[in-house]
């Protein structure tokens, strides 16, 4: 009784966004891989495998046991935008499990993430859009929005990885067509989010840690530009596209770069002059995939620009996101561990509470 009491609350408390604990390992693997670290990636690389399958049964599991809790979050704006992360993961794991040789892995996973995407994609905006409401989305948008842009990216680097070892003309086109639909979904949430910054009043909950999403949508945006400076130059649409895409990429690395101190000064002001307790929470994998993906990205667009110190930012990029990857890792197991403490605790005094 009491293994199914703990399956049925690990599937009723599952957050929208709980696929960012295996986005910000798998990324955090591929860029300890790039720098030469291959044992540490590849302990990553099974922690994300088997985190992307556990998470997936239990996701399933949700979808079956408690369905209307799932389009409740999918109608909450506050919430919504989590279900990209399933996305992400999907592709940054599949990108990380990558061969010339076997492909397959990588292709199957990215086709089984399109369904979700269109489904995510359309079904999200649409029902905010369309819905009866009492006052308006735009109080509710916050960090969270951007995983749209991150999930969109994802799919545009996948179709690229895939496409540079096929020489498949559809797949660049698709994988600049995605890159281009990403751009233009980050200026537009950016836009948006900006102004619910400055017309919306700050408290320290609000600062929330998905507002890093704000620079990793930029960093996901410069892997998937990078991704495509490297298909076939003769292809039709690199000849049409590859001064734009080259000349976006930089400009949104060092948007990306810009943003980190501002992100810095929101924690400071949230934890530090505001006293707000830091404590785990999910949300936090949300600081580590951004440095994550912009360590990734910087390595990959100095490689194929030829900008030597973005491979260096990256390197140094990549021991910073490993330092927060244990950190948050730490704070997850120690929260786990005091979690089931306590209902251990609730349990035994049930058990032994005198009747009446």
């Amino acid at each position: 009784m009491g293994g199914s009491s703990v399956w049925h609350e690990a599937v009723g408390r599952l957050p929208t966004g709980s696929f960012a604990f295996v986005m910000a390992t798998g990324i955090v693997s591929t860029a300890l891989g790039i720098v030469g670290w291959h044992a540490a990636s590849l302990a990553l690389l099974v922690i994300a495998v088997s985190s992307l399958i556990a998470l997936a049964l239990l996701t399933t599991a949700r979808l079956a046991l408690s369905r209307p809790a799932m389009m409740l979050d999918a109608r909450d704006p506050k919430h919504a935008f989590g279900y990209f992360t399933i996305v992400a993961a999907i592709n940054v794991v599949g990108i990380r499990l990558y061969s010339s040789e076997t492909p397959t892995t990588t292709i199957i996973l990215a086709i089984a993430s399109v369904p979700v995407w269109l489904l995510l994609t359309y079904g999200i905006p649409g029902n905010l859009m369309l819905r009866p409401r009492t006052g308006p989305v735009a109080a509710d948008i916050d960090g969270s929005w951007f995983l749209w842009v991150v999930g969109t990216q994802s799919l545009a680097t996948a179709a690229a990885v895939v496409g540079k070892s096929s020489g498949n003309s559809a797949l660049a086109e698709i994988a600049v067509a995605l890159w281009g639909i990403g751009v233009m979904l980050y200026i537009m949430l950016a836009t948006l989010v900006t102004l619910r910054l400055l017309t919306v009043a700050s408290k320290p909950s609000s600062f929330a840690p998905s507002y890093w999403i704000y620079m990793g949508a930029t960093a996901i945006t410069v892997l998937a530009g990078s991704r495509i400076l490297i298909l076939a130059p003769d292809l039709p649409i690199l000849k049409a596209t590859a001064p734009v895409v080259s000349g976006l990429t930089y400009v949104l690395w060092a948007f990306g770069a810009w943003w980190v101190p501002l992100l810095v000064i929101f924690g400071i002001w949230r934890h530090v002059v505001n006293h707000e307790r830091l404590r785990y929470q999910a949300g936090l994998w949300s600081i580590v995939f951004p440095l994550g993906m912009y360590s990734v990205a910087s390595m990959h667009f100095g490689t194929v620009t030829h900008l030597p110190f973005l491979v260096t930012v990256g390197r140094i990029g990549t021991g910073i996101a490993a330092v927060a990857w244990a950190a948050v890792t730490i704070g997850m197991i120690s929260a786990g561990a005091g979690y089931l403490r306590t209902r251990n605790t609730k349990s035994v005094r049930t058990v032994h509470e005198p009747d009446g």
